[in-house]
Protein backbone atom coordinates (compact mmCIF):
# COMPACT_ATOMS: atom_id res chain seq x y z
CA UNK A 1 0.00 0.00 0.00
CA UNK A 2 1.52 3.57 -0.84
CA UNK A 3 1.51 6.40 1.72
CA UNK A 4 1.70 9.62 1.57
CA UNK A 5 5.43 10.02 2.24
CA UNK A 6 6.17 7.14 -0.67
CA UNK A 7 4.28 9.11 -3.41
CA UNK A 8 5.63 12.40 -2.36
CA UNK A 9 9.32 10.60 -2.52
CA UNK A 10 8.37 9.15 -5.89
CA UNK A 11 7.44 12.55 -7.04
CA UNK A 12 10.55 14.38 -6.17
CA UNK A 13 12.16 11.48 -7.72
CA UNK A 14 10.40 11.90 -10.96
CA UNK A 15 11.23 15.46 -10.92
CA UNK A 16 14.75 15.13 -10.69
CA UNK A 17 15.52 12.72 -12.99
CA UNK A 18 13.25 14.30 -15.09
CA UNK A 19 15.46 17.48 -14.62
CA UNK A 20 18.48 15.31 -14.95
CA UNK A 21 17.85 14.62 -18.45
CA UNK A 22 17.91 17.76 -19.44
CA UNK A 23 20.73 18.57 -18.74
CA UNK A 24 22.60 15.70 -20.14
CA UNK A 25 20.40 16.81 -23.34
CA UNK A 26 21.66 20.30 -23.11
CA UNK A 27 25.46 19.20 -22.51
CA UNK A 28 25.25 16.58 -25.62
CA UNK A 29 23.45 19.26 -28.02
CA UNK A 30 24.93 22.85 -26.62
CA UNK A 31 28.00 21.85 -24.00
CA UNK A 32 26.08 24.00 -21.23
CA UNK A 33 22.95 24.01 -19.28
CA UNK A 34 20.64 26.95 -17.17
CA UNK A 35 18.89 25.38 -14.79
CA UNK A 36 16.52 27.72 -12.74
CA UNK A 37 15.10 26.85 -9.51
CA UNK A 38 17.86 23.97 -9.33
CA UNK A 39 17.96 25.03 -5.34
CA UNK A 40 14.76 26.64 -4.19
CA UNK A 41 14.83 29.98 -1.87
CA UNK A 42 15.03 28.58 1.12
CA UNK A 43 17.92 26.63 0.33
CA UNK A 44 19.58 29.53 -1.35
CA UNK A 45 18.49 32.03 1.22
CA UNK A 46 20.14 29.86 3.92
CA UNK A 47 23.46 29.10 1.88
CA UNK A 48 23.86 33.31 1.02
CA UNK A 49 23.77 33.42 4.61
CA UNK A 50 26.08 30.64 5.51
CA UNK A 51 28.24 32.43 2.82
CA UNK A 52 28.03 35.98 4.23
CA UNK A 53 28.42 34.71 7.71
CA UNK A 54 31.78 32.96 6.57
CA UNK A 55 32.93 35.79 4.55
CA UNK A 56 32.15 38.49 7.28
CA UNK A 57 34.19 36.53 9.56
CA UNK A 58 37.41 37.21 7.23
CA UNK A 59 37.78 33.93 6.49
CA UNK A 60 37.94 34.39 2.40
CA UNK A 61 40.95 34.93 0.25
CA UNK A 62 41.95 36.52 -2.87
CA UNK A 63 41.26 34.73 -5.67
CA UNK A 64 44.17 33.50 -7.77
CA UNK A 65 44.96 32.10 -11.38
CA UNK A 66 46.53 28.53 -11.99
CA UNK A 67 45.79 25.67 -10.15
CA UNK A 68 45.81 25.28 -5.91
CA UNK A 69 49.21 24.13 -5.96
CA UNK A 70 50.89 26.82 -8.47
CA UNK A 71 48.75 29.77 -7.68
CA UNK A 72 49.51 33.36 -8.90
CA UNK A 73 47.20 36.24 -7.77
CA UNK A 74 46.56 38.86 -10.68
CA UNK A 75 44.04 41.65 -9.80
CA UNK A 76 43.54 42.37 -13.99
CA UNK A 77 42.16 39.02 -14.41
CA UNK A 78 39.99 38.45 -11.82
CA UNK A 79 38.76 40.26 -8.53
CA UNK A 80 36.80 37.36 -6.87
CA UNK A 81 37.32 36.29 -3.24
CA UNK A 82 36.78 32.44 -2.55
CA UNK A 83 36.49 29.83 0.46
CA UNK A 84 37.02 25.82 -0.43
CA UNK A 85 34.74 23.99 0.84
CA UNK A 86 35.38 20.25 2.37
CA UNK A 87 32.24 18.39 2.35
CA UNK A 88 33.21 16.43 4.93
CA UNK A 89 33.92 19.22 7.52
CA UNK A 90 30.83 21.01 6.29
CA UNK A 91 27.94 22.21 8.08
CA UNK A 92 24.18 21.77 7.62
CA UNK A 93 23.93 24.62 4.51
CA UNK A 94 27.00 22.65 2.57
CA UNK A 95 25.13 19.12 4.05
CA UNK A 96 22.32 20.32 2.03
CA UNK A 97 24.80 21.69 -0.81
CA UNK A 98 26.32 18.33 -1.39
CA UNK A 99 23.44 16.39 -1.08
CA UNK A 100 21.83 17.79 -4.34
CA UNK A 101 25.61 17.42 -6.15
CA UNK A 102 26.21 14.25 -5.45
CA UNK A 103 22.30 12.88 -6.20
CA UNK A 104 23.01 14.54 -9.78
CA UNK A 105 26.56 12.80 -9.68
CA UNK A 106 25.21 9.40 -9.11
CA UNK A 107 22.55 10.04 -12.27
CA UNK A 108 25.43 11.25 -14.39
CA UNK A 109 27.81 8.24 -13.47
CA UNK A 110 24.86 5.69 -13.37
CA UNK A 111 22.93 6.53 -17.31
CA UNK A 112 26.09 8.58 -18.99
CA UNK A 113 29.25 6.91 -17.80
CA UNK A 114 30.80 9.75 -16.74
CA UNK A 115 33.33 8.49 -14.58
CA UNK A 116 33.20 11.37 -12.32
CA UNK A 117 34.83 10.44 -8.61
CA UNK A 118 36.12 13.87 -7.65
CA UNK A 119 34.16 17.06 -6.67
CA UNK A 120 36.05 20.35 -5.56
CA UNK A 121 33.94 23.82 -4.94
CA UNK A 122 33.82 27.18 -3.37
CA UNK A 123 32.10 29.90 -1.78
CA UNK A 124 32.55 33.28 -4.46
CA UNK A 125 32.27 36.82 -3.26
CA UNK A 126 32.73 39.61 -6.46
CA UNK A 127 32.46 43.00 -4.59
CA UNK A 128 31.37 45.66 -6.67
CA UNK A 129 33.63 46.47 -9.63
CA UNK A 130 35.02 43.14 -9.96
CA UNK A 131 35.16 40.64 -13.03
CA UNK A 132 36.89 37.62 -14.11
CA UNK A 133 38.10 37.86 -17.95
CA UNK A 134 37.79 35.58 -20.31
CA UNK A 135 39.26 32.02 -19.60
CA UNK A 136 38.90 27.94 -19.82
CA UNK A 137 38.43 26.44 -16.50
CA UNK A 138 41.53 24.09 -17.52
CA UNK A 139 44.68 23.70 -16.81
CA UNK A 140 48.01 22.65 -18.81
CA UNK A 141 48.43 18.72 -18.71
CA UNK A 142 45.75 18.52 -16.47
CA UNK A 143 42.39 17.61 -17.81
CA UNK A 144 40.28 16.13 -15.09
CA UNK A 145 37.97 18.82 -15.02
CA UNK A 146 35.01 17.74 -16.42
CA UNK A 147 32.01 19.95 -16.18
CA UNK A 148 31.93 23.32 -14.31
CA UNK A 149 28.97 24.31 -11.90
CA UNK A 150 27.96 27.58 -10.89
CA UNK A 151 25.16 27.98 -8.32
CA UNK A 152 23.61 31.60 -7.81
CA UNK A 153 22.91 32.89 -4.32
CA UNK A 154 22.29 36.46 -4.63
CA UNK A 155 18.78 37.43 -3.31
CA UNK A 156 15.53 37.61 -4.99
CA UNK A 157 15.48 41.22 -5.81
CA UNK A 158 18.18 40.34 -8.02
CA UNK A 159 18.07 42.39 -11.95
CA UNK A 160 20.12 42.44 -15.02
CA UNK A 161 21.27 45.92 -14.45
CA UNK A 162 23.28 44.72 -11.36
CA UNK A 163 25.54 42.95 -13.82
CA UNK A 164 27.90 40.40 -13.23
CA UNK A 165 26.69 38.06 -15.81
CA UNK A 166 28.20 34.82 -16.76
CA UNK A 167 29.30 35.25 -20.89
CA UNK A 168 29.90 31.42 -22.07
CA UNK A 169 31.41 31.47 -25.63
CA UNK A 170 30.17 29.16 -28.53
CA UNK A 171 30.84 28.32 -31.81
CA UNK A 172 28.07 27.62 -34.20
CA UNK A 173 29.21 26.64 -37.96
CA UNK A 174 32.20 28.46 -37.33
CA UNK A 175 30.75 31.45 -36.20
CA UNK A 176 31.56 32.48 -32.44
CA UNK A 177 28.24 33.48 -30.48
CA UNK A 178 28.29 34.69 -26.88
CA UNK A 179 26.00 33.41 -24.16
CA UNK A 180 24.68 35.85 -21.43
CA UNK A 181 23.88 34.13 -18.37
CA UNK A 182 22.25 36.50 -15.06
CA UNK A 183 23.08 35.23 -11.58
CA UNK A 184 19.56 35.10 -10.81
CA UNK A 185 18.99 32.98 -7.56
CA UNK A 186 18.61 29.23 -7.16
CA UNK A 187 19.63 29.33 -10.85
CA UNK A 188 22.53 26.62 -11.69
CA UNK A 189 24.73 26.64 -14.65
CA UNK A 190 26.87 23.49 -16.01
CA UNK A 191 29.09 24.02 -18.77
CA UNK A 192 31.97 21.39 -20.20
CA UNK A 193 35.45 22.44 -18.88
CA UNK A 194 37.62 21.86 -21.22
CA UNK A 195 35.21 23.12 -24.20
CA UNK A 196 33.93 26.86 -23.53
CA UNK A 197 35.40 29.68 -22.60
CA UNK A 198 33.37 32.09 -20.37
CA UNK A 199 33.70 35.11 -18.28
CA UNK A 200 32.15 37.35 -15.89
CA UNK A 201 31.19 40.41 -16.09
CA UNK A 202 32.11 43.24 -13.72
CA UNK A 203 29.12 43.54 -11.15
CA UNK A 204 27.92 47.06 -9.90
CA UNK A 205 26.63 45.18 -6.68
CA UNK A 206 28.38 42.00 -4.63
CA UNK A 207 27.71 39.08 -6.21
CA UNK A 208 27.58 35.49 -4.23
CA UNK A 209 27.68 32.13 -5.60
CA UNK A 210 28.98 28.41 -5.26
CA UNK A 211 31.43 27.50 -7.89
CA UNK A 212 33.16 24.15 -8.68
CA UNK A 213 33.99 21.24 -10.41
CA UNK A 214 33.27 17.50 -11.28
CA UNK A 215 36.52 15.80 -12.19
CA UNK A 216 37.47 12.35 -13.70
CA UNK A 217 39.93 10.55 -12.71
Amino acid sequence: MLTTDTVLFEQLEFKENAQYEAIISDLIDKKYSIIDGFFDMVEVDFLRETLRKKYEEDNFKKAAIGNRTNEVVEKSIRGDFILWINEADGGEAERIYFSKINSLVEYLNRTCFMGILHKEFHYTVYPEGTYYKRHLDTFQNDGRRKLSMVCYLNNENWKPENGGELTIYTNEYGEEKQIDIYPFPGRVVIFESQELEHEVKPVKVPRFSITGWLKTR
